[in-house]
């Protein structure tokens, strides 16, 4: 008799659909790949055949020049996959075309969420629990001491800063996928409708949100503007501009990072950031374990950061878990 869910393994590279022969976010090349989204650690080139959401490929094709073998997904539809296999891709809440893959074959099911997170977010379609038998879920902030605050809270401190400061601009590093352009809609709908100032290094991907359907206003390039159009402004660049050089052409930039380890002042510290915005992208402890007793799994997988911290809070609370030894997945400057 064949083990419970023997059809799917982890390996260190990726989750193996053995039935299939394809990989869930392989971290290296593969015939086979099923993606959950854009970000490095999740996506890369050189598969023969990448299976994710429209949007996920074309932010492929803009940071990968993955141009050929992609096969689109769209919300809500189920492929049938060799070996009996089905994949249904339903939305993550994390970023742009994010998506957690449905996978059933042999009567179970398997719900590889990528990375999530459950607080709204306009940019992309919010999180759609899905009840299965295992549940495979990142854990990148899996500490009780993360509790992410509401953004309009944290957005709020950026206005207020630049109000502050009308002689200074507003410098806040922002991962280039997802971050920023969810940063540059909460400030539009705060009432936020000045020019937005960019580093070139975010031009393209905002570009690419807005030829998505994300509007996100007036964006210019900081290498267009005089320094005196940039006090009182607000400017977003990658974190790791933040401190180089290139930022010496503003005028005494306020430093802001918006990120979920900005909760940890140790980390705000090292990077110099004057103004830390909670702001991140991943589900924090709460809706870790919220998620995990709304999808109610017969045993959760766990994976992407801290994970011995929620395994030992599904073992307290009598459920069933293990952790997976994935490598290559990292927090991206969330």
């Amino acid at each position: 008799m064949t083990a419970p869910f023997a059809w799917i393994r982890p390996e260190p590279h990726g989750i193996h659909v053995a039935p299939a022969n394809c990989w869930i976010d392989p971290s290296q090349p593969v015939a086979n790949a099923l993606v959950t989204h854009g970000h490095a650690d999740h996506a890369r080139g050189g598969h023969g055949r990448t299976i994710a959401t429209p949007e996920t490929l074309a932010i492929m094709e803009l940071r990968y020049q993955t141009r050929e073998g992609g096969l689109p997904a769209h919300y809500g539809e189920t492929l049938r996959l060799p070996g009996d296999v089905s994949a249904t891709f339903v939305p993550a809440g994390h970023v742009l075309g994010s998506a957690q893959i449905v996978l059933e074959h042999a009567g179970e099911r398997v719900v590889v969420t990528g990375d999530y997170k459950r607080m709204p977010d306009p940019t992309c379609p919010p999180f759609e629990p899905v009840a299965c038998d295992v549940f495979v879920t990142e854990a990148t902030f899996g500490l009780p001491v993360f509790c992410h605050p509401p953004i309009e809270q944290e957005i709020a401190k950026l206005l207020a800063a630049r109000e502050r400061y009308p002689e200074r601009c507003v410098l806040v590093g922002a991962y280039a996928l997802g971050k920023a352009q969810r940063v540059i809609v909460e400030l539009r709908r705060a009432g936020h409708h000045d020019v937005i100032w960019l580093h070139g290094a975010m031009e393209r991907m905002c570009r690419l949100y807005e030829e998505l359907g994300v509007p996100l206003g007036d964006l210019r390039l900081v290498t267009d503007a005089k320094k005196e159009e940039l006090r009182g402004a607000i400017v977003i660049c990658p974190p790791s501009a933040l401190n180089d050089r290139w930022s010496r052409r503003l005028p005494d930039p306020i430093t802001a990072m918006a990120s979920g380890w900005m909760r940890v002042r140790q980390r705000a510290r090292q990077r110099n950031v004057e103004l830390p915005l909670v702001i991140s992208d991943h589900a924090d402890w709460g809706e870790l374990t919220a998620t995990i007793e709304e999808v109610n799994p017969q045993e959760s997988w766990i994976t992407h950061g801290r994970e011995e911290a929620l395994l030992r809070w599904c073992q307290l609370h009598q459920r069933r878990a293990r952790a997976l030894a994935l490598v290559g997945y990292e927090d991206e400057d969330d």
